[in-house]
């Protein structure tokens, strides 16, 4: 059998960040005048100066899960995932969304699959308690092969709440909040082991099929408003694309994760079929963990009374970089 990575099934992790840093770094130009930009470019959401307040711009898209959910011909909540991707991204810096615009890009329209993917774009906003006030659609037969999901959120948040990750110090407890699977990242992966090894109707221990587990929804975290309102957080990481590597965003400190959340079926299902290591696992999945908050240890019981689920899982470390059980994930 085959060992199966993330660059051989064509996405290459290290490539994507030097990529994104030659675009980054053309980047120079500043708005003159009010309503400038606040911090730089890079971190998980853009910040607009408005006075005592903040706005905030993410965006974000399903990615290839909208290819799994054109074999199973379920796209009834992927409209979930791309508002989970976009207002999570908002979320880890104490923000709140308040506006959402969508765009779809296909290479012919299907009033069937336009409805489902409304249904969920609808849910996903109710569940974020968020307006969706607009979008457009592209029909681009000749560049689009099928069909893309995209979508730009407005959040907002007075400038002194805002959470940057600045405040982070060594000692701080890293606590993991798990997901609800898979989530929209990884799934080019996913789907290279699926169906090298099996097909999306293969049933797992749990009684769900491969392609069910890989349609469910990505957990939109709202508990975030009100856990910081409650405590001290001095950062939070939405675990994406690149798996632990996204807790290098937030500062220059070191993470050292000791006891990680326990692992769903779905991925020691991939790792085991796939013939993939434990560091490539961590580096494209959130194996089991979608968000985190870095907080003082007193703030910990804060947290878990509103979010019974979170668990330490390490602390912040004077040494960079991203350790799991001591072993460097890069």
């Amino acid at each position: 059998m085959t060992e199966h990575t993330y660059r051989e099934a064509g996405v290459d992790i290290d490539l994507e960040a030097r990529a994104v840093r030659a675009l980054i770094d053309t980047l120079t130009y500043r708005r003159s005048g009010t309503f400038s930009m606040l911090g730089k470019v890079g971190h998980f959401a853009g910040l607009i100066d408005c006075g005592s307040y903040a706005l905030a711009l993410a965006v974000d898209g399903v990615g290839t899960k909208m290819l799994i959910a054109d074999t199973l011909r379920d796209w009834s909540t992927v409209g979930i995932d791309c508002i989970a991707m976009n207002v999570n991204d908002l979320y880890v810096m104490n923000l709140e969304p308040v506006a959402f615009v969508d765009y779809i890009a296909t290479d012919a329209l299907s009033p069937e699959k336009m409805a489902q993917i409304g249904k969920g774009l609808n849910e996903g906003a109710r569940l974020a308690n968020m307006n969706i006030v607009g979008g457009e659609t592209a029909t681009l037969k000749g560049l689009v092969n099928g069909l893309d999901l995209a979508g730009t959120c407005l959040g907002v948040q007075k400038k002194e709440k805002i959470i940057t990750g600045e405040e982070i110090v060594p000692g701080d407890r890293i606590i993991g909040v798990p997901s609800s699977g898979i989530h929209s990242n990884g799934l080019t992966l996913a789907r290279k082991v699926v169906e090298d090894c099996a097909s999306y109707d293969t049933r797992l221990s749990n009684g769900k099929t491969l392609g069910e587990e890989l349609l469910t929804p990505t957990r939109i975290y709202s508990e975030v408003l009100r856990v910081t309102e409650a405590c001290t957080i001095h950062g939070m990481c939405h675990i994406t694309g690149g798996g632990l590597l996204n807790f290098t965003r937030l500062t220059e400190y070191g993470f050292s994760i000791t006891d990680p959340l326990p692992v769903p079926e779905i991925f020691t299902w991939l790792q085991e079929n796939g013939e993939i290591g434990d560091v490539e696992m961590y580096r494209t999945f959130n194996m089991g963990m979608g968000y985190a908050f870095i907080a003082p240890a007193e703030s910990v019981a804060v947290i878990q009374s509103i979010i019974p689920e979170a668990r330490v899982v390490g602390e912040v470390t004077r040494e960079p970089g991203v350790r799991l059980a001591g072993v460097e994930i890069r």
